[in-house]
């Protein structure tokens, strides 16, 4: 009997490990997520300064810029550049 004590034991522990995973590791992935779109949204503002130079056009590397750009992705980069011309 004390086996199957043990034996249960050993179950319920690896189900509430495994459930404890999966609940961690969904906002890491939004994180790490969040992070690889940053790095891309710096990447694509990087490029429109390089070709952006030759036409006298220019948009501020800052954080906030590469988090919209890495949420929105092109639209961010679209509202960006309006927003460049407007103001």
């Amino acid at each position: 009997m004390e086996t199957l004590n043990t034996v249960l034991l050993l179950a319920l522990a690896v189900i509430v490990v495994i459930v404890l995973v999966r609940i961690i590791s969904a906002p890491i992935k939004l994180i790490f997520k969040l992070l690889i779109n940053t790095a891309i949204g710096f990447g694509i503002l990087f490029l429109i300064n390089l070709i952006g130079q030759n036409f006298g056009f220019t948009l501020e590397m800052n954080l906030l810029h590469a988090l919209i750009v890495g949420i929105f992705g092109i639209p961010g980069v679209v509202v960006l550049i309006l927003l460049q011309f407007l103001l």
